[in-house]
């Protein structure tokens, strides 16, 4: 397995579970920030921060006792940045049925020693996929942009948005 992936395997124990008797959405992210910080720290060979978490969406319940597989790519680099992809499979051990209940997206910036951001290897794109994804991550980083420009617009005008959604109606 090259750098830029890793995969990781957890078995859903009791302990994970919520009031319905699932596994716990919080335990979930938890691990899901492991594995994105697992996977940017292995391909930058250092210490990294998660910068943002994007779509993620709990498609289908995790059960106790069901193995849950993360497999997660650095998909794009900026200058310090790493957007690492993570998909997640969930499967009932002994019928082995697996389903993806989860993808979402990681935005991850390498650190040095003071705390300030250092740079990260470019990432080679080669192969027909890895372009897919590196075209798909840059698009959401536009996206990401776009939803904090209008975030910030919202926050210093909130009665000037809600006048433009009344006009509109």
């Amino acid at each position: 397995m090259e750098h830029r992936r890793l995969e990781m395997t957890v078995l859903m124990t009791p302990d994970t579970a919520n009031f319905s008797g699932n596994v716990h959405g919080g335990h979930v992210l938890k691990l899901l920030d492991q594995v994105a910080y697992a996977c940017a720290s292995r391909y930058s060979c250092g210490y990294v921060v998660t910068a943002s978490v994007d779509q993620v969406i709990f498609r289908e319940r995790i059960h106790v006792g069901e193995l849950v597989t993360f497999q997660a790519s650095v998909n794009y680099t900026g200058v310090s940045s790493m957007e690492v992809g993570i998909r997640v499979t969930a499967e009932e051990i002994v019928s082995r049925i697996e389903r993806h209940v989860i993808t979402c997206y990681f935005t991850m910036v390498a650190m040095d020693e003071q705390g300030q951001p250092r740079r990260v290897e470019t990432l080679a794109v080669q192969t027909s996929e890895q372009h897919r994804r590196w075209a798909a991550a840059q698009l959401r980083r536009e996206l990401r942009r776009e939803i904090e420009v209008r975030s910030l617009e919202i926050r210093q005008h909130p009665e000037d948005m809600l006048h433009e959604r009344e006009d509109h109606s």
